[in-house]
Formats: structure tokens, sequence, C-alpha cells
């Protein structure tokens, strides 16, 4: 079930880079963050309810939330208009917890590539922290491609994967080693491209009043 749920965080990811690249209407963009923002908070109860109290299953399914309720907080935002600060510090909360969840993935759970993707996370909501906390609003172009990126990397190709049974435990470190490698090469590359090119819009020319996806396994 939490498979299913990353699938459609890949999607809210990749939709809310498009929104803050002026490709994706904020306030149809904010219908479907409420979608799977609820998706996102529904399937942990689900799961915490089925593990029988078993600690580990909890601390697996506890992750979702962050990005459940990052989600609905963007939706609601996006619908209503309110300012970003709110959203912009939780994703600072979220990208200092994750960096939790990713030490437990490759300590605890012995899973290397989540533990690169919680990593990929920390990265993406420190940005948003910076974009719609601090007002960093030059980073929109920079944030918008990060986040439509990671919806493919984290979300989509990692679901399908598992989903499909192709994400086998014999290749998680060279899944995670190719990971790491795409992430550092990809997100540098495209710092430096972006910063050629001068200072971006400020989030509001593109469309939406800079609210970003969420990421968890979201």
């Amino acid at each position: 079930m939490a498979n299913v749920g990353l699938l459609f965080v890949g999607a809210v990811l990749f939709l809310n880079g498009l929104m803050l690249l002026g490709k994706v209407d904020s306030r149809s963009a904010a219908i479907f963050n409420l979608f799977v923002g609820g998706l996102q908070v529904l399937t942990p109860i689900y799961l915490i309810i089925a593990a029988n109290q078993d600690p580990r299953r909890i601390l697996l399914a506890s992750g979702i939330f962050l990005f459940g309720f990052t989600y609905l907080y963007v939706g609601v935002g996006l619908l209503m208009g309110l300012d970003t600060t709110g959203v912009g510090y939780y994703s600072l909360f979220v990208a200092i917890v994750a960096l939790g969840y990713s030490f437990v993935s490759f300590r605890l759970f012995d899973d290397a590539p989540f533990g690169v993707i919680w990593l990929y996370w920390a990265f993406l909501w420190f940005f948003f922290f910076l974009l719609l906390g601090l007002k960093r609003e030059t980073l929109t172009p920079y944030v918008g491609w990060v986040t439509a990126i990671e919806g493919w990397v984290t979300g989509v190709i990692p679901a399908f994967l598992l989903l499909s049974g192709y994400w086998v435990a014999e290749n998680y470190y060279e899944i995670a080693i190719a990971l790491g490698a795409f992430g550092v090469l990809a997100f540098a590359s495209l710092w430096f491209v972006l910063r050629r090119r001068g200072p971006g819009k400020p989030a509001e020319e593109y469309g939406a009043p800079g609210y970003p996806a969420a990421g968890s396994p979201g």
C-alpha cells in the first residue's frame, strides 16, 4: 500500500515542480495536493494499525505523515492564498527529521537506496524552507526543476520497480550508488546552469504563491 502512495507522491512532486516553473495553474495543482495529502495520511494510519505494535513497522509508516501533512498544508494554502512562511518552516522541520529517517534506513533497516532517497527529500525540503520560509524567491526555477526531477527519481521510478518486483535486495548498494551519483551530478549541474542565466523570477510570477510539493514517501 505504501508503494502505491509513493507512486502518487512522485506525481504530486512532478506537478508541483511544474507549478513552480509556471507550467501548471496553482489552484488546479492544489486539488491534486489535497488528493495525495489525504492518501498519505490515511495510508500510514492503516499501516500503523496493521503493524500489531511492531516498532519497526510503525517507524517505517510514521515517515509518510511528514509528506501527507505537507501536501494538505500546500493544497489548503494555495486555495486560500495563505502566506508561505508556515509551510516553509514546516519544511525545515521535515528536512531535519528526514536526516534521521535516512540514518535509520542505512543502519537499522539496511536499506541503502531509501537511505539515499531520504537524503534527496531532506535536500529538497530544505530548499522549500529557503524559498517559502526565508522568501529566497530567486531560487524558484531551481527548486521547481529539482522538485520535478525528484518526483521521478524518488517517487515514480522506485514505486514502479517495487510494485513490479524489480527492486531487489541483491542490487541495493548498486542502486544507492547510482542514486547518489545522479543526485550530485544533476543538481550541481542544474545549479550552475541556472545561476549563469541570472536570477529567477519571484514565485508569484510563475502563477503560484510559492508553495512546493512534498515531498515523502513521501
